[in-house]
């Protein structure tokens, strides 16, 4: 007899490049493991796949040297199957088993890196358009959390020139443009108020919070999904 499958817990952690998500991941999964859980951390796109193909492509100005060149729908499908193929090749059994999973990134970066291509009163439209298709179309995992990590982009663009050494050549399409970036920002305080994610203020004036104050903050909006 096959075992039966049981839903795992899905935490997502979004923000701009440079807000620190994998830092508070690898600070979340010590945390976790410290209270004998073992989570599974996924860190999307797969950019080691050919899955996330698509999203390399125009990520690197293939297909325009502007975000806008492709539009919030068609990038958005690209992201998809790449979530797509790691759910069914990489971690969907993990989580069909019960394990707790902690993604760097997941659908909610699609709602507000593509949404900043639109109009704002076409928002609402695009995230249930966007989420009816991951979740329901695609059956992928619904987050049982979204955590914005909400570092002003002032702040997340001096952090990425910091790990960049200074080599402004090696930000991606989206690090490299600065009004989109603050689009982006407005899109994803407005998904995170419509879908209820937790935003975490990551910045005091022109300087970031500590690491730790932050995963602080963090742990208080997980005991909302863990006894």
């Amino acid at each position: 007899m096959s075992a039966t499958k049981q839903q795992g817990t899905l935490i997502e952690i979004e923000g701009l490049d440079g807000s620190g998500k994998s830092t508070q991941i690898a600070l979340l999964r010590e945390a976790l493991e410290a209270r004998g859980l073992s989570p599974l951390c996924i860190k999307l796109p797969h950019y080691d796949d050919d899955s996330s193909l698509l999203v390399r492509r125009y990520l690197a100005g293939t297909f325009g040297a502007k975000p806008g060149d492709v539009n919030a729908y068609q990038a958005s499908t690209f992201y998809a199957a790449d979530r797509v193929s790691g759910y069914k090749t990489r971690w969907g059994a993990d989580y069909e088993s019960g394990r707790i999973l902690l993604a760097d990134r997941y659908t909610g970066a699609n709602a507000f890196h593509q949404a900043a291509k639109l109009p704002e009163s076409e928002w609402a439209s695009f995230f249930a358009w966007l989420y009816d298709f991951e979740y329901n179309k695609l059956a992928l995992p619904k987050p049982d959390l979204v955590v914005f990590l909400d570092m002003p982009p002032a702040v997340s663009s001096k952090l990425l020139s910091d790990r960049y050494q200074g080599d402004e050549s090696k930000r991606d399409l989206h690090e490299a443009d600065y009004t989109y970036l603050l689009r982006c920002r407005e899109a994803a305080l407005a998904a995170a108020e419509q879908a209820d994610w937790a935003v975490i203020p990551c910045a005091e004036g022109d300087s970031p919070k500590s690491k730790e104050s932050i995963h602080a903050d963090i742990l208080k909006h997980i005991g909302r999904i863990l006894a």
